[in-house]
Formats: structure tokens, sequence, C-alpha cells
């Protein structure tokens, strides 16, 4: 499905949007990937949901999957009244006790955290509206001090943000998720709370390339693992709830900026989310903060921009979207877009198919030219173009119905799946009557075509070709 915006929209599926024709409003209105989150979601709802998509597929063209593992949770265990409150100045005591808890003392059934936590570490409960300071660490058991109190309930997250806590992003359940959503034919699959460049390594070994792998950046040891975290992942997701829970909120938008930069300097898709449109889960306008908030993402280069219980659990889902897409579209509209994108000179690695990449857009802008065609097996080349983020639109062409999926993602591409070319005539064809039936160029235009020789063989992006349409059948010219 053609859209009229280069940046993508993630819609999460949730019980407002479990029906098929709530699943179709979303892709109506603007929903280019589709995020089922393993926290709320059985293996059947992950079934019956890529069913559904799959079939939608069908009828508009390539639609992503993002399966989204919920990761280590961290939390205290049952209290004695269900909540207590915690005072201002109060001691309290952690340890490994299944007892319920009070206000003195509470279980928190997590060795981890005791192997982690020292003297003067901070202790966040409840996505960081209590504040303790840890005053002394034994084996099961640590003291801390309340800093800022309030009312606490039974089995609230845990937060230790001065720690990297010594676990591993992918517990049992996540191996189950994973390997269910890579059977049922996901095509991204998000790993939470990442901490360092050995966690997406260790899932790698189990997707085996099955699927794209995106770390979500939230964790404050992510955050100083950046860099090694983007060199083993294919993409990014920029998740400010938690995020904002382990670093002071008035870092999150500076440390949304440096991933966004990351990212794009290396080509890997960024994703922004969490809260970008949160007054629609009940209303049907956004406040104007949360209009600002997407418009700086989209302004920012972000490959997509994310819904979350806006579309999964909320009363206007397909209004979401809406918003989203019109919020996009104004914002890639306006005079100040380009040079805003393009305020830092993008980079291209050094290879061939690097250089290629680069210079189509360099070409396209200077001959001004309708679309830039790109033939690729494995997405690289698309990618390493929509890198250089040209004003030309990308059209990506795939003979790999996973590849076509899986760059729904990125920024600007659009994918159509068709056959690889034989040669350089079958090539022009192709992209000649794809650029027709798309309606990126017409008679008379002139598109260039970034492909690899010999055809057929991955990873040889090496040649360039311009050319103008004609009414004339290429196979015909001379």
């Amino acid at each position: 499905m053609k859209r009229e915006r280069r940046v993508k929209i993630i819609a999460t599926l949730g019980p407002s949007t479990r029906e098929p024709g709530a699943i179709e409003r979303l892709l109506l209105a603007g929903a280019d990937v589709f995020r089922i989150n393993m926290s709320h979601s059985s293996h059947s709802d992950l079934n019956y949901y890529v069913g559904v998509l799959r079939e939608l597929e069908g009828k508009y063209g390539p639609i992503a999957i993002l399966a989204d593992l919920q990761g280590p949770k961290l939390r205290i265990s049952s209290l004695a009244e269900g909540q207590v409150h915690l005072e201002r100045g109060a001691r309290v005591v952690f340890d490994a006790n299944h007892a319920p808890g009070n206000a003195e003392r509470i279980g928190l059934l997590h060795p981890e955290i005791y192997a982690a936590a020292k003297p003067g570490h901070t202790l966040l409960l409840d996505d960081g509206k209590l504040n303790l300071r840890i005053l002394d660490v034994t084996p099961g058991r640590l003291v801390a001090e309340v800093v800022a109190g309030g009312i606490l309930s039974s089995r609230k997250g845990v937060n230790l943000p001065d720690a990297i806590l010594p676990l591993a992003s992918m517990t049992g359940k996540d191996r189950e998720d994973c390997e269910a959503a890579l059977e049922a034919g996901a095509d991204w699959i998000a790993v939470s709370f990442v901490q360092r460049a050995q966690d997406i390594i260790d899932v790698k070994a189990i997707v085996q390339g099955r699927a794209g792998i995106m770390a979500k950046i939230e964790m404050r040891a992510a955050v100083a693992g950046m860099n090694d975290i983007l060199d083993e992942s294919d993409a990014i997701m920029v998740a400010r709830g938690d995020l904002g829970v382990e670093l002071p909120l008035e870092q999150v938008p500076g440390i949304q900026k440096q991933l966004l930069r990351a990212a794009r300097h290396r080509g890997k898709p960024v994703v922004v989310a969490t809260q970008m449109l949160e007054s629609m889960i009940a209303s049907p306008v956004p406040t104007r903060a949360e209009v600002s908030d997407v418009a700086t993402a989209v302004f920012e280069g972000a490959d997509a921009v994310m819904l979350s219980a806006e579309s999964a659990t909320g009363a206007y889902p397909s209004e979401a979207v809406a918003t989203m897409d019109r919020v996009a579209r104004e914002v890639e509209k306006d005079r100040n877009y380009d040079s805003i994108l393009h305020f830092r000179e993008t980079s291209s690695n050094h290879s061939t198919a690097g250089a290629i990449s680069a210079a189509a857009t360099s070409i396209a802008e200077t001959l001004n030219l309708k679309a830039i065609v790109c033939y690729t097996a494995t997405g690289t080349t698309g990618l390493r173009v929509a890198q250089q983020r040209p004003r030309q639109p990308i059209l990506v062409l795939t003979p790999v119905k996973a590849t076509s999926r899986r760059l729904n993602l990125v920024w600007g591409l659009h994918c159509v799946e068709t056959a690889d070319p034989a040669n350089t005539t079958e090539m022009v064809r192709i992209a000649e009557s794809e650029s027709r039936a798309g309606n990126y160029a017409d008679d008379g235009d002139r598109v260039i075509v970034c492909a690899g020789v010999p055809f057929k063989r991955p990873g040889t992006t090496n040649m360039l070709r311009v050319f103008t349409l004609s009414a004339i059948d290429p196979s015909r010219r001379v």
C-alpha cells in the first residue's frame, strides 16, 4: 500500500483492535507495522493476529509484524494488606522471604538485585513513583531509606538504575515466545530490557536470521553501551517509558536525539515509542504537546513512530493512527523539513554497495529524478539508500517476500515483491512497470535504478542506471 509519507507508523494490537475489521481499519488509517505485545498476548493470540494480517496482505501488499518480548520483569512480592504507605525518611528491609510484606519489610525475590546493589545506589518502585536510597546490602537482604514516598501496591515493578544486573534479557518465557513468533512468521523481534551487546548476540543465536532483531533502549546501561548494541542489532527502539524511570526525565529528550543520530549514522532503523498520543486512549483528539512530540520525531528522521495503548486498548484506535498519519504528512511538507533532516551529512559505509547507494541519492537530487528504484534480495540496498534520506520516493523491488515485509519498517521504502531480472533489459522493464503501477513516474520522467551484476546474486550492488520512461515497450528499444 503506497503511503504519502516517508516515516512509518507502528500500531499495537490488543482488545480494542482484535477483530479483523478493526485491524483493517488501522491499516487503512495508516499503520505500516503491527506490534504484538507478548506481555499481554498468548501464543494463540499471536497466531490469530498473524493470520488476520497475512489475509490482509493479499489485498494490500506487504505488512510488517513486530513481536515484542516481555523481558525480565523485576517486581516486589505481595503485601499483606494489598498496599502500604512508605513515609519519607523511613527505613525498609527488602529480603528473599516469601511472606507478605508490610511498611517495614517487603519481599524481593530477585537474587540479581542483591548481587548488583551497593550502598548509595537508588532503588525505584512502581515506575519510579517511589524513590529509595540503599544503605546496606547483604546476601538476600538490603536496607533502604525512603527518599520520596507514597502508596505502594503489591507486585509493583523495581528498577536499580545505577547497576548492570547479572541477568540475560531473555527469560524462559521470552525464549518460548520468540520461537512461537518466528514459527508464526513475525518479521521483527523486539528485545526488552537490553543492557549490553551480548544480550543481542544471545538472541541472534536463537533467531538465526529468521527475523530482524530490534533492541529496546530503556535501561541506563543500554544508553551507556548504545554504540556496541547498535552494532549488533538490526534496529533500535527508543522506549521512553522505562527509560524515563531509569534516568531523570529531563535527560530523555537529549538521549532520544543521540540515539536517532547514532542509528542513522549506521543506517539502522530507529523507532520512537511510548506515550506519543497517550491522551487518545480516552479522547478523540490529542494534546498539542503530543502532536509536537510526534512532529519532533518525524523532523529528526525517525524511521517509525509507535502507538501502544492508544491502539491496543484505547477508545479511538483508528483515529489515533489517522492523527499520527496527518501529523507526519504535514511535517514532511514543511519548508524546514529537509534542512532539519539533513542538518548533518549522512555517511555511507566504505564499500562498493555503500558508495553506489549514496551515489544514487546524489544523482537523483542533481538530475531531479522522479524516483529511486532498488533491486534487493536481502534488503541491504534499500537500507543504504534510505540512510541517505533522499527527497525522491524509494521503490524497493525484491523477489523475497520476507524482505518486502521487513523493510516496511524503514523510512521511505515502498516495497513490492517481483521476479528477479535476468538481464538489464528485463531490469529496466520491471522497474518501469512498477514505477508506473505505483504512480511514481510516467512517460518522459526519469528514474535511477540500483542493482547488482551478475543478477540473482545477493550482496553485489554495483550498478546504477538512469533511464527515461517512454510509451515504447522497453524490450523493443535499441
